[in-house]
């Protein structure tokens, strides 16, 4: 017998073996999973009375802390009102703030780092020096040091957070237009004559920003998180706003004898923010052009 007739034969009907867990089709699973949480939390920011019918701030004395059950899925809180409708009610307060804080943040951080990375050697080692300053201090402290100057509201939050978490995205920034900036393509348009701006405009700003589209998806559920993390130190938005790190606070004083007050709210910043780092990771490998 000869060896070719020992070597195993494939099963051309069994088709490629799946790797990287399971998939939806040509895409992983769990950015699609992540993508459906995300649109929940979207729809529930632009239009809650398409998930829930029941008012947010309506009290119910009578029914105060009620355990999850089919009437209440999440519970109720002490005044009697659905703990569900505050939460998808309170999307809509915590995506702004991880959407503006977010975006503020990125704005800064492209202005800082285009000019270090752009600049001469003093203008770069003057704004990196800051950066690192910056840097240094946690971007809670930053923030809660921001909100008890000004006071605690959606935008001073938005404004904290975004501050506190600029100097890492400018570190970045800097880093990729460095990069670029000595790359050989870019060398090469210069010795072929074009012009800097020319340059800067078709080589170095579309390549050191690509990155910035995954950043901006991690970000956001980042910014949640910081922004909840304030509101339930008590730096956050006045109750009775449904926001999520505001239902954290006043759930807290429940705890041991209403769990959900908690779990919940918490339950609805992890979601988000797992999905948005997941997309987000999802995001920068198609742009590295690596596999999923």
């Amino acid at each position: 017998m000869s060896a070719a007739t020992l070597t195993p034969q494939t099963n051309p009907a069994a088709g490629p073996r799946l790797r990287g867990g399971a998939r939806f089709g040509s895409i992983p699973l769990a950015p699609v999973v992540s993508a459906a949480v995300v649109l929940f939390f979207v729809v529930a920011a632009v239009a809650p009375q398409l998930l829930t019918v029941r008012d947010p701030f309506a009290i119910d004395l009578a029914n105060a802390l009620q355990a999850p059950s089919l009437a209440h899925p999440f519970g109720t809180d002490q005044s009697g009102r659905d703990l569900y409708t505050r939460v998808v009610y309170g999307a809509r307060e915590s995506m702004l703030i991880g959407l503006g804080a977010t975006g503020l943040a990125i704005g800064i951080a492209v202005v800082l780092g285009v000019a270090a990375g752009l600049g001469g050697r003093w203008v770069d080692g003057m704004l990196s020096r800051g950066m690192e300053v910056l840097f240094a201090f946690p971007v809670l402290l930053l923030a809660m040091l921001f909100v008890t100057i000004y006071g605690p509201s959606v935008t001073t939050q938005i404004v904290a957070v975004g501050l506190g978490t600029a100097p890492g995205y400018a570190r970045m920034i800097r880093g990729q237009v460095l990069a670029v900036r000595h790359s050989g393509y870019v060398e090469a348009a210069h010795a072929l004559g074009h012009s800097r701006w020319t340059v800067l405009r078709q080589h170095v700003f579309p390549n050191a920003m690509r990155p910035l589209v995954a950043v901006v998806t991690l970000g956001i559920g980042q910014s949640i998180v910081w922004a909840s993390g304030l509101a339930f130190l008590g730096l956050g938005v006045a109750p009775p706003s449904p926001e999520w790190g505001a239902l954290l606070d006043a759930g807290r004083m429940f705890i041991t004898r209403a769990w959900w007050l908690e779990v919940m709210p918490g339950l609805a910043i992890v979601a988000i923010a797992l999905a948005a780092t997941s997309l987000g990771h999802f995001i920068q490998k198609k742009l590295e052009g690596t596999p999923s």
